[in-house]
């Protein structure tokens, strides 16, 4: 299965036979104080270093969130977004639960994009749903509904099949579904990991679509949260997941190896490309 973005001119697959994809996750103010602050300022340089400084550590695609209480996010995503656009030739992920916001976005945005997210709940259904549509759009859907997110991962695959089977109903070809399994912090919740790779793993075998995967959730409130992040990673990796909305600075060289040793880098190729041109990573 293979889900294809673009850029300008550049184009991403995500592809279930293939590498990982790696999803900037910094340009989303939630736990960053100096980005919402600059938010907040109009402040458009300090994103746009945000997103030169990943794509040089390892990013092939940018999320993009400007959800600051209190800021006009109609008119703030599309501006970042166009200022994004216009810097870097590279897919985004437009993330937002604003369908106004999302569609002031798009608009602007070349290439096809991903948009994070859709779920199971009615109203994520009917509102977002339709834009992906008309604008082309891939869209990743997270497995959690009007009851929340569900305790087991057959329920949560259940989620996933509502999403596939809606979308389908307006058109939407089931290559440009993205799954989000989900995952909650394992210091709350000792089955928290283990419920999210079993979904990875039934979402693969029935529906064949493309998995993402964010990592940070899992280590909430843990000591060494690298490597509980670094841990997961791999696990779900070699699950099925196919991109990871995470940090590349942290994580890309990581990514690479478990891609060279589940086989899918000749010669580990990849990896001692990526080596030699981030000497930093080797510190």
């Amino acid at each position: 299965m293979k889900t294809i973005l673009r850029g300008r001119t550049k184009e991403i697959k995500i592809d279930s036979q293939g590498v990982v994809v790696l999803i900037g996750e910094k340009i989303n103010p939630t736990g960053r104080k100096k980005l919402a602050a600059a938010l907040q300022e109009g402040n458009l340089d300090y994103v746009r270093d945000l997103a030169g400084s990943q794509l040089a550590s390892g990013a092939d695609i940018l999320d993009v969130n400007v959800g600051v209480p209190g800021l006009d996010d109609v008119a703030m995503l599309p501006r970042v977004v166009q200022m994004l656009a216009e810097g870097f030739d590279v897919p985004l992920c437009l993330d937002t639960p604003n369908p106004r916001a999302l569609e002031s976005a798009i608009k602007v945005a070349p290439g096809k994009v991903l948009v994070n997210s859709v779920n199971g709940e009615e109203k994520s259904l009917s509102t977002i749903l339709p834009i992906v549509k008309d604008y082309g759009a891939a869209v990743i859907g997270l497995v959690m509904d009007d009851s929340g997110i569900p305790a087991d991962a057959e329920a949560r695959v259940a989620v996933a099949g509502k999403i596939i089977e809606r979308a389908a109903r307006i058109g939407i070809p089931v290559e440009d579904i993205v799954i989000d399994p989900l995952v909650l912090t394992a210091g709350a919740d000792s089955n928290a990991a283990r419920i999210t790779l079993q979904t990875i793993e039934i979402v693969r075998r029935e529906f064949g679509v493309n998995i993402n995967i964010g990592a940070s959730n899992v280590s909430f409130g843990l000591p060494e949260r690298d490597t509980v992040n670094q841990a997961f990673l791999a696990l779900a990796i070699q699950a099925g997941a196919t991109c990871a909305i995470t940090d590349p600075v942290k994580y890309a060289l990581f990514i690479r190896a478990t891609d060279m040793l589940l086989g899918r880098d000749s010669f580990a190729g990849r990896y001692i490309k990526y080596f030699k041109s981030h000497p930093k990573a080797d510190a």
